[in-house]
């Protein structure tokens, strides 16, 4: 490797985070300065190639990595629709209307939003999980500040715990089943340790939590028509996936694109029913003038319109985190790396390192790393790593996109600041976890 090649791929990598990280600030998408370093890692680990006379193997090099990459985008493309789709169905909405006419006290409604984002989001993505579970506790709690941090700190650490033993619950989860290292139903060998890792920092902020819920009146939401199908479609194609994994052998994505495939057909039917359905909505009367405004403003169901909804920022931030790592690969870093971590330090304290590493920069840059390093490590080695990588995230607020995105839902009172003072307690669930994962698993350590 030549002398100035290598340096300057690290320092355009550590150039586009700082980027990244001062996203908050300066506005520029994540996508955007990740896509461009992707770019001249490349070039640069081309003209390395050149100089050591081994110019032929960069594409090939090049073309493995955009593989995983089109895997891994393909699979979330059918999965971020099929919830997309949900949410504009009212799927979720309805599902929160109806837990608000429960009369909780504050302390109620901390362990009933937590509970629920530990059970849905292995289904659906934290993200989705975080926005639907947190506007509950937002419009249960009202104005009691206290209250409201400590519920909205519980959700991000259950959100992220629940994703950790579910191959649908984290990105990190997928790429390590997509990669084959780890098969679907070992994942759930992870639930009391995720559990685990949830259930301490919980307890511990619980003892906060007093006051009674703030009323809430009766909100009539209601499913629009198909919601339920498109639901069941979803769980559908989740068995078919996970099927055509276990008997024939076929990548996951291939499963949720035929999936995707049927919702598309699908909404051909759905479309054309509410487009008669609103073409005969003709008010007969003056007094129908905000029926009629209303009809005007509605649409009927698209798919196209849910693609629109995808969030392409994401997907091209992960093209570029992975050509970036890819590039790291490809001139021998990673190995350098995987020494280091794994032959020097024992795997044990590497993944558990990469676990509160996980808390400053993105988990998936850090799982694909180590998939791209492909350590000699037994089943729960593996787990062990996709274990801390998912719960380490919820050490500070910025380290997972649940805590991005209740940051982003009130700012007045949920804070880089405010989520830090519980960090303490959920390092101690981080640390808990992990011993779980030891001492029930101990089975799948050689």
């Amino acid at each position: 490797m030549s002398a100035f090649c290598g340096p300057a791929i690290v320092f355009l990598l550590c150039l586009a985070y700082v980027f990244v990280f001062a996203e908050e600030f300066l506005h520029l998408r994540k996508s955007k300065p990740v896509m461009v370093a992707a770019g001249l890692i490349w070039i640069l680990v081309a003209i390395d190639f050149q100089l050591r006379g081994a110019g032929e193997d960069v594409s090939i090099r090049l073309r493995h990595v955009l593989l995983e990459f089109s895997e891994l985008f393909l699979f979330l493309l059918s999965a971020t629709s099929f919830v997309n789709t949900m949410v504009e169905r009212n799927v979720f909405e309805a599902l929160r209307s109806r837990l608000t006419i429960l009369r909780l006290s504050n302390r109620g409604v901390f362990w009933l939003t937590g509970v629920i984002a530990f059970v849905l989001s292995p289904i659906a993505d934290n993200l989705t999980t975080a926005l639907v579970d947190g506007t509950l506790a937002m419009a249960a709690l009202g104005k009691d500040r206290k209250a409201t941090v400590g519920t909205l700190v519980s959700i991000v650490v259950a959100a992220n715990a629940g994703g950790a033993f579910s191959p649908f619950g984290d990105i990190t989860t997928l790429m390590v089943w997509q990669k084959g290292v780890v098969p679907f139903g070992q994942f759930f060998s992870l639930f009391i340790p995720a559990l685990v890792s949830w259930l301490v920092p919980a307890v511990i902020i619980s003892f906060t939590i007093r006051g009674e819920s703030a009323p809430l009146e009766r909100a009539n939401v209601s499913v629009r028509k198909g919601g339920y199908i498109i639901a069941a479609m979803f769980l559908c194609t989740i068995f078919v996936t996970v099927l055509l994994d276990h008997t024939l052998h076929l990548p996951p994505f291939l499963g949720m694109m035929l999936g995707l495939g049927s919702l598309n057909l699908y909404s051909y039917f759905l479309h054309r029913h509410e487009s008669k359905a609103l073409a005969e909505t003709i008010p007969d009367s003056a007094q129908n003038n905000d029926l009629e405004r209303e009809s005007g403003r509605r649409e009927p169901f698209s798919i196209f319109n849910i693609l629109r909804m995808v969030e392409w920022d994401t997907f091209l931030f992960f093209y570029g985190i992975m050509l970036c790592v890819g590039g790291l690969g490809a001139i021998g870093y990673l190995n350098g790396l995987s020494t280091f971590l794994y032959t020097g330090l024992g795997p044990t304290s590497a993944n558990t390192i990469i676990g509160l590493l996980s808390a400053i920069i993105d988990n998936i840059p850090l799982t694909y790393a180590v998939l791209t390093m492909m350590p000699h490590m037994d089943m729960g080695q593996w787990l062990l790593v996709t274990l801390a990588a998912g719960i380490g995230g919820s050490l500070l607020s910025i380290g997972s996109a649940a805590g991005v995105a209740l940051m982003g839902l009130r700012r007045d009172i949920y804070t880089f600041m405010s989520h830090l003072k519980w960090s303490w307690a959920i390092l101690l669930g981080y640390a808990a976890g992990i011993g779980a994962h030891l001492f029930i698993n101990k089975s799948l350590f050689h």
